[in-house]
C-alpha cells in the first residue's frame, strides 16, 4: 500500500478521534455557554454502556431486527422502483396511468404512513418493512425515470439497426445506461430507510434498535440513547458504503473523471507540448459515434 491511502486513512482517524475528544472535553467540563453540554453523557458513559449492551443479547437481536427490515423493505424497494422507473420512463400509457397517482402519494411523508401500515397490515413487522420500502422507493423510482430518459437516443437506434427489439434495447442500452442515475437513486434511498425504519420502530415496533433508544429515552438513560444513534449511523454508513462499492463495481466501464481520490495526476515536464486531440474517426464522413 502507497503513502498517500496510508496517510488519508490516518486523515480520517485523527478527525474522528479530534471529534471524540471535543466531545469528551465539552461534556467533560460541564461546558454551558449557549448550548448545554452538561446534560450530554461523555464519551466514557456511551463507550460503558456500550460494553454494558454488546454483553447481552438484547443489543444483537435488535440489530438483526433492523437490519432484517432494512434489507427486506430496501430490496423491494429496488426491484420495484427500477422497475417503474423504466416503465413510466419508456411507456406513454404508463406514465398517464401511473403519473398522477405516484407523484400524488410522492409527498407525503413514509413516517406518515404509519396508521395507513396499522390498518392493512395484520402485524407491525410487515408494516415497518411496508414503512421502510416506501421511504426508498420513490428516491429509486425518480433517479431511474430521469436516467433513463437522458439517454441518447442514437443507441437504441443503432440496435433496432441490427435488428434488436425491445428486451434487446432493454438489456443492452436502457438498464446499462441507467446504471448511474439508478444507483444515485439507490444511495440516497437507503439513508432514507434507516431515517424511516427507525421511526417506525419507535412508533410501533417491538424490537429494534429505533425501538430500544426510544425506551432507553423514556426512562432517562441517555448513554442508552447516544449508543443507538452511535449504531444507526455506523449501520447507515456500512449500507451506503456497500452500495456505492456495488454501483462502481457494476459500472467499471464507464469513463472515470481525471481525479480519482488517492492518485496522483501525472506530472507535466517543463516546456512539452501537450497532445493535440484526437478527432472521432469517421468513415466515408459518417462520425463514428453513429457505430457501435
Amino acid at each position: 500500500m502507497s503513502r498517500r491511502p496510508l496517510a488519508r486513512y490516518a486523515l480520517r482517524a485523527a478527525s474522528l478521534a479530534a471529534a471524540l475528544g471535543l466531545w469528551q472535553l465539552l461534556t467533560g467540563l460541564d461546558i454551558d455557554l449557549w448550548l448545554r453540554f452538561s446534560q450530554f453523557p461523555t464519551v466514557t458513559d456511551v463507550a460503558h454502556a456500550f460494553a454494558d449492551r454488546a454483553v447481552g443479547g438484547d443489543y444483537w437481536t435488535d440489530l438483526t431486527d433492523s437490519l432484517t427490515r432494512i434489507l427486506l423493505g430496501f430490496a423491494l424497494a429496488a426491484v420495484l422502483g427500477v422497475a417503474t422507473g423504466v416503465l413510466v420512463a419508456r411507456s406513454r400509457l404508463a406514465q398517464d396511468l401511473l403519473g398522477p397517482i405516484l407523484e400524488v402519494v410522492r409527498p407525503v411523508p413514509a413516517i406518515a404512513l404509519v396508521p395507513v401500515a396499522i390498518l392493512l397490515f395484520p402485524s407491525n413487522e410487515q408494516g415497518i418493512v411496508f414503512i421502510t420500502c416506501t421511504a426508498a422507493f420513490f428516491p429509486v423510482l425518480v433517479s431511474t425515470r430521469h436516467a433513463v430518459r437522458a439517454l441518447t437516443p442514437v443507441w437504441e437506434e443503432a440496435v433496432r439497426t441490427m435488428g434488436g427489439g425491445r428486451w434487446r434495447i432493454l438489456g443492452s442500452v436502457v438498464l446499462p445506461g441507467a446504471l448511474p442515475g439508478i444507483f444515485g437513486g439507490l444511495s440516497v434511498g437507503i439513508g432514507v430507510s434507516w431515517i424511516c425504519v427507525i421511526s417506525a420502530e419507535m412508533i410501533s415496533g417491538q424490537y429494534g434498535v429505533g425501538y430500544r433508544t426510544w425506551q432507553d429515552y423514556t426512562v432517562v438513560d441517555y448513554p442508552g440513547v447516544f449508543v443507538g444513534m452511535v449504531t444507526i449511523g455506523v449501520l447507515g454508513w456500512v449500507t451506503s458504503t456497500l452500495v456505492e462499492l456495488l454501483g462502481r463495481r457494476l459500472t467499471r466501464w464507464l469513463p472515470r473523471p481525471s481525479y480519482v481520490p488517492g492518485v496522483r495526476a501525472p506530472r507535466r515536464v517543463r516546456g512539452a507540448t501537450p497532445p493535440a486531440p484526437i478527432s472521432p474517426r469517421t468513415e466515408e464522413g459518417v462520425p463514428h459515434d453513429q457505430f457501435v
